[in-house]
């Protein structure tokens, strides 16, 4: 299933080689850019079922995705797996559930990411949805990034353990490589 997943990535141009900043702000020599499968339903569909299949034995009722990178994934998700799909979005820098969604105390959620490297936006989405007192069995994504250093039970669809620097000690810095940013948060890239 790897290999399917990175030839899907690698056909939709999703794979990028390079300097990046990574919305963590680790540094790295590669980058997942998971929106480029977006492009294309029939891709986005066969991946939200692979990730449905993987969380087959797990009993949960929703699908809660962090905006703007995994919305269309956690609802392909959803949508295969047949439950009901959220999404938390930022407001004034802080993810929060809006737009009128409720969980109810107990409900059991899924969350779904496009990757997860350091799980800080997973931090952060539970937080959002803390006050509702649900229970979050699981997580899922396309990449997982985090070399196994997560406390979150986490199925994904490929693992992958590319190498990965913190900016003051990044040796593509030193060398001069100019750094990219293709994520979706607005921060500086400390280089």
């Amino acid at each position: 299933m790897e290999n399917e997943v990175l030839s899907l990535l690698e056909e939709a141009q999703g794979v990028l080689h390079g300097h990046f900043c990574l919305t963590s702000g680790l540094h790295s020599n590669i980058y997942f850019q998971c929106a480029k499968l977006y492009q294309y339903p029939e891709i986005t569909g066969k991946l939200g079922k692979m990730l449905a299949e993987k969380l087959k034995d797990i009993e949960f009722d929703t699908i809660i995705a962090p905006a703007i990178g995994a919305v269309i994934i956690g609802y392909e998700t959803a949508r295969n797996a047949k439950k009901r799909n959220l999404f938390v979005e930022r407001k004034d820098g802080i993810m929060q559930l809006r737009r009128g969604y409720t969980l109810s105390k107990g409900e059991k959620v899924v969350i779904i990411e496009d990757v997860i490297t350091t799980a800080k936006t997973i931090k952060e989405t539970i937080e959002a949805i803390k006050e509702y007192e649900v229970d979050v069995v699981a997580v899922g994504c396309i990449v997982d990034r985090t070399k196994g250093m997560s406390d979150y039970n986490i199925k994904s669809l490929m693992k992958i353990d590319p190498v990965v620097y913190d900016s003051e000690n990044c040796p593509l810095c030193k060398e001069g490589i100019p750094i990219e940013k293709p994520g979706s948060r607005e921060e500086k890239v400390k280089a």
